[in-house]
């Protein structure tokens, strides 16, 4: 049987974080065999490609999860089961993954093993005229086989807390944390140069991230083609964002008229603002803020209802196949 070179390279990608580990771990690791080792893999797969044995895995479509819950990092929920089962459901049946968690205070780095990916750090995110560094650590999810990403920074991730203090005070940054994770995991994939076919958003906290795509980033090519989805789930909060919330969101082509939503930062009016930059949405929660489900009816945005837990990954990912044949949505 012949060497595939894309499994090759899957391998690499899936114990790259145990490689630096033990190179750290291991001082008196012969550098030099390990570098020609590196080498010789890469020959094998530029050789694979050269000889056209990789068309198979180059078919696959590219699935982009980007939530804000998952268990076990954080405590179990509806949202964090589904951002734990879906994308090893959906690796299982064929597609490839990629999945992002913000790197919340309450995630114990020891215990899950977290590590940071130096070649993917480093970049600074601009946010209201202030630097932010961009942090990317990664964890395995063993049993499933499956990566999760991490978007760190110190100043908006290290607190204890999720998105309430100790006396349930809603952060007053909250909106600075939603554009850093939105725009750190595309920042991210950007390095990775893998473009995402789907990108499936779970959560208010990724709610920037259609926005993003269709008008920010559709000029790279990574993104040209890619179709997004926004879950919808009863994660209200009865707070009101920042009031300078949509001057912080601004970047290179988002004009004012996409900001309308924004003037008046409330959950309801982010997630009409995300049902408006997303190609199709789907119900992850049996309950739904009234006012948005009415808002997507009169949208007539393609939706997937909500789907029992015995079932869903199958529609999802069924979802996803008949979203890929369409065309993209129109955001004037």
């Amino acid at each position: 049987m012949p060497i595939n070179p894309w499994n090759i390279q899957k391998v690499m990608q899936e114990r790259e974080l145990f490689f630096i580990v033990s190179l750290n771990r291991y001082k008196s690791l012969d550098y030099n065999f390990v570098f020609e080792m590196i080498w010789k893999i890469f020959s094998i797969f530029a050789a694979g490609i050269e000889k056209g044995q990789t068309e198979d895995n180059m078919d696959k479509a590219k699935v982009l999860f980007v939530t804000q819950e998952i268990t076990p990092y954080l405590k179990e929920t509806h949202m964090s089961l589904i951002g734990r089962h879906l994308p090893q459901g959906i690796q299982e049946r064929g597609k490839e993954i990629r999945t992002f968690l913000p790197r919340y205070g309450s995630i114990n780095e020891r215990r899950n093993q977290l590590h940071e990916v130096i070649r993917l750090s480093g970049m600074n995110l601009i946010i209201d005229d202030t630097d932010h560094p961009l942090i990317i650590k990664v964890a395995s999810i063993q049993q499933a086989r499956m990566q999760i990403y991490f978007i760190d920074n110190e100043d908006y991730f290290h607190r204890k807390f999720t998105f309430h203090d100790k006396n349930n005070k809603f952060f007053a940054d909250n909106d600075e944390r939603t554009i850093f994770y939105s725009r750190g995991v595309l920042e991210t994939v950007k390095k990775l140069g893998w473009g995402p076919d789907i990108v499936h958003c779970h959560g208010w906290m990724t709610s920037l991230v259609p926005l993003y795509v269709k008008k920010a980033y559709r000029d790279n090519p990574l993104f040209t083609d890619t179709k997004v989805i926004i879950s919808l789930y009863d994660d209200d909060f009865p707070e009101t964002l920042s009031k300078d919330f949509a001057a912080k969101i601004k970047l290179d082509g988002i004009t004012p008229k996409d900001l309308k939503h924004y003037k008046t930062p409330t959950y309801v009016s982010m997630m009409k603002a995300a049902i408006d930059f997303s190609d199709a949405v789907i119900i992850g929660s049996p309950s739904i803020n009234p006012e948005l489900m009415k808002y997507l009816k009169e949208s007539d945005k393609p939706c997937l209802g909500f789907q029992p837990m015995e079932r869903y990954i199958d529609a999802y990912s069924s979802f996803y196949d008949e979203l890929g044949v369409n065309e993209p949505v129109a955001v004037g």
